[in-house]
C-alpha cells in the first residue's frame, strides 16, 4: 500500500512537468517551422525573461496580478464554485478604486491608498456577489452567469473612462492622471512595487485560510463532498457565495493595484487578459497557494518571453501564443491523467 502510494505520489508531481516538457518539445516543431533553431528561440525566451534585473522586473510585475487572481480562483476552485468572471471582477474594482483615487486626490497616501484597494476589493465582490445571487436565488448557471459580466464589467469601464471619468479636454478613453499619493509606492528605487508584497503575504494568508481555519475546512468540505456537508449540516448555499465574494475581492484587488501602478490612470483597456490567465495560472499551481506562485511566475515568464522572441527573431506572435496555448493543455492533461490513476 505505501508503495502504491510512494507511485501515485511520485506520479501526480512528475506528469505535470511531463506534459510541459512535450508542449516545449511541440513547440520546437513550429518554432522550426518558422524557419528559426528551437534552441536559440528557447534560450532568447530565458533571456527575455529571466536574463538580467530588468527582465526579471518585468516577469515579476506581470505575475502580481496573476498570482492575486490565482489565489482567488483557488479559494473558489476549492470550493467547486466555477468562477469564470475573474476579468469582469478585476475591471470593477479597477473602477471602483478609481473612483476613490480620482475624487479624494488631497487624501495622504497613508489613508488614500487602503481606500483605493478596498474599494477595489468592494467592486470584485459586488460583480461576484450579482452572479452569486442569481446562481443561488434564480438557479442560473454560475459559469454562464460569470462569463457574461465579464463583457458587462469591460464595457462599463470603457464607458466610465470615455464619458463620464474622462480627463478634461482629452480625446482619449482615460481618466485624469492619479495624484502621486494614490500611486503605489515602488521599493528602493526600483519598478518593483509595494503592491507584490502584498501578493506575497496573502500566498500565506490563503493557505491559512483553507488549511487552518474552521471557514477553509468548511469550503473545502463542500467542494470535496457536498452531500457529506449538507448532511453535516453545513449552510452549502452560504458557503458557495462566502468562496465566490472571497475570489472576487482578490480579483477587484488585483485591477486597482494594476491600473494604480502601472497606468497611473483608468484607461478603456486596463488588462493583458489576467482574469482568464489567472483561472489557468490557479489550475496550473493545482489549486495550492504556493503553487499558484510558482505557476504565476512560469506563466508570466512565458508571456514576456513569447514578446522576445517576436523582438530579437521576429518570429510571429502568433507563434508565442500557441506555444503558451500548449503549454498550459499539456501541463493540465498530465495533471488530470496523474488524478485519473489515484482514483483508478
Amino acid at each position: 500500500m505505501n508503495l502504491t502510494l510512494s507511485r501515485s505520489v511520485q506520479l501526480r508531481a512528475f506528469a505535470p512537468w511531463m506534459g510541459g516538457l512535450i508542449a516545449l518539445l511541440l513547440g520546437a516543431v513550429l518554432i522550426q517551422l518558422s524557419g528559426a533553431n528551437p534552441l536559440q528561440a528557447y534560450g532568447v525566451m530565458l533571456a527575455g525573461a529571466f536574463g538580467g534585473f530588468r527582465q526579471l522586473t518585468e516577469t515579476l510585475l506581470k505575475a502580481t496580478p496573476l498570482l492575486i487572481i490565482g489565489l482567488g480562483m483557488t479559494i473558489a476552485f476549492r470550493c467547486r464554485v466555477w468562477n469564470i468572471g475573474a476579468e469582469g471582477q478585476y475591471y470593477i474594482g479597477a473602477l471602483l478604486g478609481s473612483i476613490v483615487a480620482l475624487k479624494l486626490p488631497g487624501l495622504n497616501a497613508v489613508i488614500l491608498i487602503p481606500l483605493m484597494l478596498m474599494a477595489g476589493m468592494l467592486g470584485g465582490v459586488i460583480w461576484s456577489a450579482i452572479a452569486g445571487l442569481l446562481h443561488l436565488k434564480r438557479g442560473m448557471n454560475l459559469i454562464i452567469c460569470t462569463l457574461m459580466l465579464n463583457y458587462v464589467g469591460i464595457l462599463l469601464v470603457q464607458y466610465a473612462a470615455r464619458v463620464p471619468l474622462q480627463q478634461p479636454d482629452g480625446f482619449l478613453p482615460e481618466s485624469a492622471q492619479f495624484s502621486v499619493a494614490a500611486q503605489i509606492p515602488t521599493l528602493f528605487g526600483t519598478r518593483l512595487h509595494l503592491g507584490m508584497v502584498l501578493a506575497v503575504l496573502l500566498v500565506g494568508g490563503v493557505y491559512l485560510l483553507l488549511w487552518r481555519t474552521p471557514l477553509g475546512f468548511q469550503l473545502r468540505a463542500v467542494g470535496s463532498h457536498l452531500s457529506v456537508a449538507r448532511c453535516a449540516g453545513m449552510k452549502v448555499d452560504r458557503s458557495i457565495l462566502t468562496a465566490l465574494l472571497l475570489s472576487g475581492a482578490l480579483s477587484g484587488l488585483a485591477g486597482i493595484l494594476e491600473v494604480s501602478y502601472t497606468y497611473t490612470r483608468l484607461k478603456g483597456d486596463i488588462s493583458d487578459s489576467y482574469g482568464f490567465s489567472g483561472i489557468l495560472v490557479a489550475l496550473l499551481g493545482q489549486l495550492h497557494p504556493i503553487g499558484v506562485l510558482i505557476a504565476a511566475v512560469l506563466f508570466s515568464a512565458l508571456m514576456v518571453g513569447a514578446q522576445s522572441l517576436n523582438v530579437v527573431l521576429q518570429i510571429p506572435a502568433s507563434v508565442a501564443e500557441v506555444i503558451q496555448a500548449l503549454v498550459v493543455l499539456f501541463v493540465l492533461a498530465g495533471h488530470a491523467i496523474s488524478r485519473q490513476s489515484e482514483s483508478e
